[in-house]
């Protein structure tokens, strides 16, 4: 994409997350942060759904202001959008904003083929679908191979033995691994300590969305682990162990301790565990965990009895406040 002019639309979707996610990182980094804006079809308990006229309208205003550089409008889970979404398309996609860029993102599989043919009359259609594979340890070797990375043989059956034979599933913790071995060649013990079941998968998510401050993310995270059964005292803790972490981390690597050496101190197989928690107290300055503390301290009683709520939505709201402690008060 980044050697080609840019289109004024953009339908990114397909049944592989990663090369979803890696297409539209692509597209992102052809624009300043400050140049793009991202909307979501899906309605959270702090944000109305967008509609296709509001996608059409921040384009439009974005057009009135933008400079040289362009704009990017984002709208993420379009697969929500109904017949009326699309046809607000229409017009637009005929006389586009000038320099603006409309990147539509579809996170499950589209109703009909109306979006797309919309977009692919002005734009283009990028779908990446997941490959059928007879062999899923093959697969994998494969794309090991393609990353570069040295692996033995008995690490990628094991990956396959504990992840299934999902290729988006195994894809990506793939590329998890291979960043953690930064070039060291990958033996079955760091398959055993990374790799984590689609079932599994749902803390980093849920700690990952609270490090980038995205609350939709964040959202989506806690629906699934509340769809597998988690109660969400369970969910609350593990948020609080890992805060708890972050802290220790961050205190050890003041003393100069290398992440190995954290790990170690920390008692955890791995240093994977404890660079997310280094890259987390970057993100989130010390005051907004500390916040968030005393906000899941107060969740913890609410979800003892104080609270006439129910358990799942006095969890969502605690975790609105926490990816967004600023915006706001700490609610007793």
């Amino acid at each position: 994409m980044s050697a080609e002019p840019l289109r004024p639309v953009y339908l990114i979707t397909g049944t592989d997350r990663p090369k979803v996610r890696r297409s539209l990182a692509r597209l992102r980094a052809r624009f300043d942060e400050g140049s793009i804006e991202t909307l979501s079809a899906e309605k959270t308990i702090d944000r109305e759904a967008s509609s296709g006229q509001d996608a059409v309208d921040a384009c439009n205003a974005l057009g009135l202001f933008g400079g040289d550089d362009g704009r990017l409008v984002v709208v993420e889970r379009v697969e929500r959008w109904k017949a009326e979404d699309v046809q607000a398309l229409v017009g637009y996609v005929a006389s586009p904003a000038p320099a603006t860029v409309l990147a539509l993102v579809a996170d499950e599989e589209l109703r009909g083929t109306s979006l797309a043919e919309v977009c692919a009359t002005a734009g283009q259609v990028l779908a990446f679908d997941v490959p059928k594979v007879r062999d899923p340890a093959a697969w994998a070797r494969a794309e090991f191979d393609r990353l570069g990375a040295a692996v033995d043989p008995d690490a990628v059956r094991r990956l396959v033995e504990i992840v299934g034979d999902d290729p988006a599933t195994v894809g990506s913790e793939i590329e998890k691994i291979v960043t953690w071995a930064s070039g060291e060649r990958i033996g079955v013990e760091a398959v055993e300590a990374l790799a984590v079941s689609a079932h599994d998968s749902v803390p980093w998510e849920l700690t990952d969305a609270w490090g980038a401050g995205d609350s939709a993310a964040l959202l989506r995270a806690t629906e699934r682990a509340l769809e597998e059964g988690k109660e969400p005292f369970v969910i609350a803790l593990g948020l609080v162990s890992h805060l708890r972490l972050v802290g220790d981390a961050e205190a050890l690597a003041a003393e100069g301790l290398s992440t190995r050496d954290i790990a170690r101190r920390l008692k955890k197989k791995t240093d994977f565990p404890i660079r997310k928690a280094l890259l987390h107290a970057e993100a989130r300055s010390k005051q907004e965990r500390e916040r968030a503390v005393v906000r899941l301290a107060a969740l913890d009683g609410a979800l003892k009895g104080a609270s006439k709520l129910s358990p799942e939505l006095e969890l969502e709201r605690a975790l609105l406040d926490i990816v967004r402690p600023g915006e706001r008060a700490v609610r007793r």
